[in-house]
C-alpha cells in the first residue's frame, strides 16, 4: 500500500521529520499485521491456544477498537488541557515506540475494547484497515502537541503520542498473533498437511 506525505500540522512543535517518521511507523505495523494474518483459514483464525485467550480473529478486533478510540481522543484534544512542561515530548515519543510493543507486561483490556467476536477475519480486517486509513489522515490533524489526555497506565499524551500508540499497540498485538501461530495446537491449513 502506498501512502501519500501527511500535510502539515499547524503544531510548530511537529516537524516532517516527525510526520514522516510516524507515518512509516503506522504504516509498517499495517504491514506486519496484514502479513501476519495473510492466507489464514477460518479454523486458524478462530483457534484459541486456551479458552481464556484471544484468537486471532478477537486480537485484529480489539486492534480496530483501540485505533478508533484513538480517533475519538485525537477529535478532543483541542479541549484537553495543556502540556505541563515535564521535558522534551520526544522522550515519550521514544518510549510509546520502544515500550509499548514489549509484550513483558501484560494488561486486562477494559470491558469497552474487548472483542465481541461478532464479525468475522475479512471485516474485521477491512475495519482495521480503514481505521488505519483515517489514522494516517489523523497526523495532519491541529492540537497534535500541547495538549494532553492521560493514558490509563502512562501517563499523559499528546495527540502526536496517541498515534504512535496505534501503531504500537498493534506491534504488541502482532507479536501476540505470532504466539498464537507458534502454538503446537494451531491448525494447519489443508494444503500445509498435504505435504
Amino acid at each position: 500500500m502506498t501512502e501519500t506525505t501527511p500535510a502539515a500540522t499547524s503544531d510548530p512543535e511537529l516537524t516532517s521529520e516527525h510526520l514522516s517518521g510516524a507515518q512509516c511507523y503506522l504504516c509498517e505495523t499495517r504491514d506486519a499485521l496484514l502479513a501476519s494474518t495473510r492466507d489464514l483459514s477460518a479454523e486458524q483464525w478462530n483457534f484459541k491456544p486456551v479458552p481464556d485467550r484471544w484468537s486471532i480473529g478477537e486480537i485484529v478486533e480489539h486492534i480496530g477498537l483501540i485505533e478508533r478510540r484513538i480517533h475519538g481522543i485525537i477529535g478532543r484534544m483541542g479541549d484537553a488541557p495543556q502540556r505541563s512542561d515535564e521535558g522534551p515530548p520526544e522522550q515519550m515519543d521514544e518510549l510509546i515506540v520502544t515500550e509499548v510493543p514489549k509484550r513483558t507486561a501484560k494488561f486486562e483490556a477494559p470491558e469497552w475494547v474487548r472483542p465481541t467476536n461478532s464479525q468475522k477475519d475479512d471485516r474485521v480486517l477491512d475495519h482495521f484497515i480503514e481505521g488505519r486509513k483515517r489514522t494516517l489522515e489523523l497526523l495532519s490533524a491541529s492540537h497534535l502537541r500541547g495538549h494532553v489526555i492521560p493514558h490509563p497506565v502512562l501517563g499523559p499524551w499528546d495527540g502526536y503520542q496517541w498515534l504512535l500508540a496505534a501503531g504500537a499497540h498493534c506491534a504488541r498485538h502482532t507479536d501476540q498473533i505470532r504466539e498464537v501461530k507458534a502454538d503446537p495446537h494451531f491448525p494447519q491449513r489443508m494444503d500445509e498437511r498435504a505435504s
